[in-house]
């Protein structure tokens, strides 16, 4: 193959029979590699500048390993948001990494009785632990927890009231506004009491022939302080009961232990909660309680069983590979004492700030050598946030390597940007944030020391 320069470009067909592409077909498919081809020398020849044939070669190559490489990439979260709902929020343990890969490596019991013979129920995999961790007679799962407030709403209050505090209406992240997924399930939004202010005897004058349910909503994603009042659980559980309508409490994160007996803020149960009388929960999966993306429904029997009748059910339903991550993991709190060790959300919500700060100390001078003249690193005093939809308001102190411009003590929005695009560049992408002229690396969430260390062999290219 000659390295002269030419204007002509060679025919397609001549440069996939070149040794260089010819081994990239072999690897890759002649489909695939015929696509690169041709749009590499569309490029060229749109430029009307000269070209090599290596540099065809190098272009298609790119081509084909950009096409290859797959868009969903495992990243670095060093942003300080624990639960970061973009970058999978989450972490998984190795037991539901393993649960997963061995149902998706051949047939699996998903809908089968191993000891009947006969069709089983994908819910039984994982109620069993449910009701046991919970104290409810029944629960049942779906894909994400909106699609669980949806099909409880859309089940038992379809073309009626729903009563809820104007403080609890809802917005989370993605445009999820609890008033339309209330239009969307075909109920109406009965709003009581105010922003702040909201009492038993609201919810009570707005009861009557319409009304279908009572509804509670956690507000884990903000908090009103100052002049408030919200009526107990029990009230409300006691005034719907007198009633014969169903309390419902969305708890939307969701966690099974009390987090408070690792530092941490407390949330509500579902165990606590269904003690205080609610006839229905739902809470996230893939936040607090550190599982796969799932909307878990928890309750009374009779209730639970209309919400599995519902047709939206199986729209809703989870895959098989959800199922056997969120098995796994609810099985790990079986055993509390060791939630800390087993669960990698709560590991990292509870890590210490000695151990991070010891972290930042030894990762300092290797990312202060990457960056070596173009960037200045040191160690920063920083808070880390549990979750931009789970307590986001609760901070917690960490540790950060914070990059700037050299000699600089606050750098350019165009100069962080550089600095924030060459780390997002690196094999294994590691994503930071801006903030207060730096940018900064919280290490909270960073684990794979040796894994991160290596990322920066390649030189840096700002």
């Amino acid at each position: 193959m000659s390295a002269s320069q030419s204007i002509h470009l060679p025919a397609v067909d001549r440069v996939l029979v070149w040794p260089a592409v010819a081994a990239l077909t072999d690897v890759h498919g002649r489909t695939l590699l015929l696509a690169a081809v041709r749009d590499e020398l569309a490029m060229h020849r749109g430029s009307g500048r000269a070209v090599t044939d290596d540099d065809l070669v190098d272009g298609i190559e790119k081509r084909v390993l950009t096409n290859v490489t797959p868009s969903l990439r495992r990243v670095f979260n060093l942003t300080g948001t624990v639960l970061h709902t973009n970058l999978g929020r989450a972490p998984l343990p190795p037991e539901a990494i393993e649960a997963m890969v061995q149902v998706a490596s051949g047939a699996s019991n998903l809908e089968y009785d191993l000891v009947t013979g006969k069709r089983g129920d994908r819910d039984d995999h994982v109620e069993n632990w449910l009701r046991r961790l919970t104290g409810a007679e029944a629960a049942t799962v779906v894909n994400n927890n909106a699609a669980a407030v949806l099909l409880v709403l859309n089940t038992l209050s379809q073309r009626k009231e729903v009563i809820v505090s104007r403080g609890e209406l809802i917005e989370i992240g993605g445009a999820f506004r609890l008033p339309a997924i209330m239009a969307r399930a075909g109920c109406k939004l009965r709003e009581v009491g105010t922003t702040n202010r909201t009492h038993t005897r609201d919810y009570a004058e707005a009861i009557g022939p319409k009304s279908a349910l009572l509804l509670k909503a956690h507000t884990s994603n903000y908090r009103i302080e100052g002049f408030t009042s919200a009526p107990d659980e029990r009230e409300l559980a006691a005034l719907a009961g007198t009633n014969g309508l169903p309390f419902v409490v969305d708890l939307g994160s969701g966690t099974l232990i009390d987090l408070a007996r690792f530092g941490l803020p407390h949330e509500p149960t579902p165990a606590e909660t269904l003690a205080n009388g609610a006839d229905l929960v739902t809470f996230s999966g893939d936040k607090l309680l550190g599982g796969p993306q799932a909307g878990i429904i928890v309750g009374r029997a009779d209730l639970v069983a209309m919400i599995k009748k519902n047709p939206m059910k199986r729209a809703m339903r989870c895959d098989k590979l959800t199922i056997a991550a969120l098995g796994a993991v609810l099985k790990l709190y079986g055993n509390p004492e060791r939630v800390m060790q087993s669960v990698p959300a709560i590991r990292l919500l509870a890590r210490g700030e000695d151990e991070i700060e010891a972290l930042a100390r030894r990762l300092r001078p290797v990312v202060a050598a990457w960056l070596g003249q173009h960037a200045s690193v040191d160690i920063a005093s920083v808070q880390s946030q549990i979750g931009s939809g789970s307590l986001p308001v609760d901070l917690l102190p960490s540790f950060a390597l914070r990059i700037t411009a050299p000699g600089a003590k606050r750098s350019s929005g165009k100069t962080l940007d550089r600095i924030a695009s060459a780390f997002r560049a690196l094999p294994v992408p590691v994503i930071g944030r801006i903030s207060d002229g730096a940018f900064l690396l919280d290490l909270r969430c960073l684990e794979d020391e040796a894994g991160f260390a290596a990322g920066f062999r390649l030189p840096v290219s700002l």
